[in-house]
């Protein structure tokens, strides 16, 4: 059964905590009242952010006037009284450190009198907002919450985040912000503009710690200005969302799926992987299923080629590795009889995902001395016919067979019939990497009837082979991953 490519909307957002909100505050009124050290702090981070600071502060104290002391910043104002209700008007925030419940509630009512957004020191309860950890590499800003929950939490993000970004990227984006105007003046079109922030995003990476220089800017502007009058230009891109688990995704296979224009998307492909995706991209269904509704191949190659002809990135998003049962050389053959510029990203197949879940090599010294990939059915839905059953019997073999799911017992008996020994283990793996993963363990004699009983739904794999002897026990006493909680409380449950 046939069916069209369907465009879908895919949800990228989850429930918010927190809206991050970036808030201009360059020459802008800001009040801060509270004679405590606290005080202070908030005053030298708003005037870092270009704020004229109104500091109330009646008795501050020695720690404060320490912290004053040191800033000496002409745009923090010290007022040596208390807050009022008259100094709230036309101001951008307000900010009080108060231990004093009445105090904040007070400053709070006065706040929103005037329609000023009210933050109140640790008392989340007086808060229109709240501040979190900053990652400053101006003008890269980042900003992180836990919402409260967990501030420690909070902070090690932050450590990490400023381990991995290089102190020199501040002064690639001012570079970006002082390009810019060069960049409008060109008038290019979407695609070029985007195509010119990628080039330049690409070089300030590579060299994160250097100066940008102005022979730079010129050779990332001339590059633009010879391509402004040529057509816009597509490509397409296999990219392998590999077996499940996004976050066994390469590094290379994200930054394709944000840059995409169109994302042509399997049935496999989770939305944890699509979420991905550029936000602004069309996203297609353009999947098969066994036995079930597909679409043709023709289709999707069609859908490719045009796409990449309007100027489109098309990222061919499948699951595991495109060049593993994937399609991969009808696609590519397409894109390149129509001139479309291709490239392939690989990913994890679902093979190499099973077995680092299992913790069981595909080879084993003296065991497993080769691999063997077999495909569970032909286009007609069979067992292909040309399969070398002497491979598949030969004992010291792995034999890894894709989309088995109708085939099982018809696979089974020829390996039987052929001479593999019926104590040779086999594993069923569904849903491999993923929060419903599950395993049925037995034996190349047994397990076509443990699947039948157990009629698990899901694309499955099944592992043949001596090496994976015992793998069922292990899998069950595996500790959760990022995507495996679920599966794990499911197991617990069962045996509960």
């Amino acid at each position: 059964m046939s069916r069209k490519p369907t465009e879908t909307r895919v949800t990228r957002i989850e429930p918010l905590a927190r809206l991050p909100v970036f808030f201009g505050l360059k020459g802008r009124r800001v009040i801060v009242a509270g004679g405590s050290e606290a005080a202070g702090w908030k005053a030298e981070l708003i005037a870092a952010a270009g704020a004229i600071v109104e500091l109330y502060a009646e008795h501050p104290s020695e720690e404060l006037r320490d912290v004053l002391a040191r800033l000496d910043d002409p745009n923090i104002i010290h007022f040596a009284r208390p807050w009022s209700i008259s100094i709230f008007k036309g101001a951008a925030l307000a900010i009080l450190a108060t231990e004093n419940d009445a105090e904040a509630q007070a400053f709070r009512c006065a706040a929103i009198d005037a329609g000023v957004p009210c933050n109140v020191v640790d008392r989340p309860a007086f808060c229109d907002f709240s501040f979190g950890g900053i990652v400053n590499r101006s003008p890269l800003v980042i900003g992180i919450s836990t919402d409260g929950a967990a501030p420690v939490f909070g902070q090690a993000i932050r450590t990490k985040i400023e381990a991995l970004l290089p102190q020199g990227l501040a002064r690639w984006a001012e570079a970006a912000q002082s390009w810019r105007p060069s960049v409008q003046a060109l008038s290019l079109s979407f695609q070029k503009r985007r195509a010119f922030w990628e080039r330049f995003t690409a070089l300030a990476l590579s060299k994160p710690n250097e100066i940008p220089r102005d022979e730079e800017r010129d050779q990332l502007l001339a590059e633009s200005v010879s391509t402004a009058s040529s057509p816009e230009k597509g490509s397409a891109v296999l990219v392998g969302a590999g077996p499940g688990d996004p976050e066994l995704m390469t590094l290379k296979a994200v930054r394709a799926l944000q840059s995409a224009d169109i994302v042509l998307y399997d049935d496999l492909v989770s939305r944890a992987v699509l979420d991905f995706a550029r936000r602004e991209a069309k996203t297609m269904l353009v999947g098969k299923t066994g036995h079930g509704p597909s679409c043709k191949q023709e289709d999707i190659n069609r859908l490719m080629v045009s796409f990449a002809q309007q100027g489109k990135r098309v990222i061919r998003l499948k699951s595991g590795d495109p060049m593993v049962f994937g399609r991969a050389t009808e696609e590519i053959e397409a894109c390149r009889a129509a001139g479309i510029p291709v490239e392939v990203i690989p990913g994890i197949t679902t093979a190499q995902g099973v077995a680092s879940r299992l913790l069981k090599s595909l080879t084993h010294r003296a065991i497993a001395r080769r691999v063997q990939f077999l495909t569970g059915h032909d286009n007609k839905g069979q067992l292909p016919p040309d399969i070398d059953w002497r491979a598949i019997a030969d004992d010291a073999a792995t034999t890894v067979v894709y989309m088995p799911a109708r085939t099982i017992r018809a696979l089974t008996d020829a390996a039987l019939a052929h001479g593999l020994p019926a104590s040779t283990p086999a594993i069923a793996v569904y849903n491999a990497t993923r929060a419903d993963e599950d395993v049925i363990e037995g034996t190349i004699a047994t397990l076509a009837d443990r699947m039948a009983e157990k009629e698990r739904t899901g694309p499955v794999i099944v592992l043949i082979g001596r090496a994976m002897e015992g793998a069922g026990s292990i899998w069950e006493t595996l500790l959760p991953t990022s995507q495996n909680d679920a599966a794990l409380q499911k197991r617990q449950s069962a045996s509960a």
